[in-house]
């Protein structure tokens, strides 16, 4: 077994592990998030933006080969995230059995509470989100390519729109109390700068959530039309 083998099989590789791939999933929702306003700058700059991402890297590697590697580590960086999260919490049960005769949760409230849920939720939501809108088997109207039409007619449907504003409020419950638990995962554990890291836990999980809900709640009202958003 090397270093790393007994590192990773150890209660602290197993935080640092939950922590470093919390660090490149936070990353990848920000990125995602900042593309999906795009859609307020029209069909054709929207579907330019969802071409480039096709062609990340290129010309230093093939064509689609970039986003592919991108999701390769979004792909290893989940897996290792559910992984340690799961052999955490088994450890964390076995470690006190009986539990406790009162819990009290220091931070987060209900999504500390809900935090394991929350993520296999969100787990089973990425695949219906790539079923949607990546390979449009889910999608009811899925044009290849016209990625700002896909999103107007699948935000045109109650339902649907309902299902990604809940998905959002629990994404932002579970990177709320994710990235308050980041700080004491790696240590940084201080009375100095607690209120501190717990401001940029509900401020960047709020900015997160609200970024991901203006597109489904301003389709849905129709503020968004084939033609652009309406002033």
């Amino acid at each position: 077994m090397t270093w790393f083998g007994n590192l990773y099989r150890s209660t602290l590789g197993k935080k640092a592990v939950m922590a470093l791939t919390g660090v490149i999933l936070w990353a990848f929702v920000l990125g995602h998030m900042i593309g999906n306003l795009k859609l307020f700058g029209g069909a054709e700059g929207f579907n330019q933006y969802a071409e480039w991402l096709r062609l990340v890297g290129y010309p230093l590697v093939p064509h689609s080969a970039g986003l592919w590697i991108v999701r390769i580590v979004l792909l290893v960086a989940v897996g290792l995230h559910i992984h340690a999260a799961y052999v955490l919490t088994v450890r964390n049960r076995q470690a006190r059995p009986a539990g406790y005769e009162r819990v009290r949760f220091q931070a987060g409230g209900w999504a500390a509470r809900t935090m394991r849920w929350s993520g296999v939720a969100l787990l089973l939501f990425i695949v219906y989100h790539i079923l949607h809108f990546t390979t449009g088997q889910a999608h009811h109207d899925f044009v290849p390519g016209d990625v700002y039409h896909n999103v107007l007619s699948a935000f045109g449907i109650w339902w649907v729109t309902l299902l990604y504003v809940v998905a959002m409020v629990m994404l932002g419950l579970h990177l709320w109390h994710g990235l308050w638990s980041f700080f004491q995962s790696l240590g940084w554990n201080h009375p100095r700068f607690n209120s501190w890291r717990g401001v940029f836990a509900v401020v960047f999980s709020l900015l997160i959530t609200l970024g991901f809900l203006v597109v489904p709640v301003m389709v849905f009202a129709g503020l968004v039309t084939p033609g652009g958003a309406t002033p």
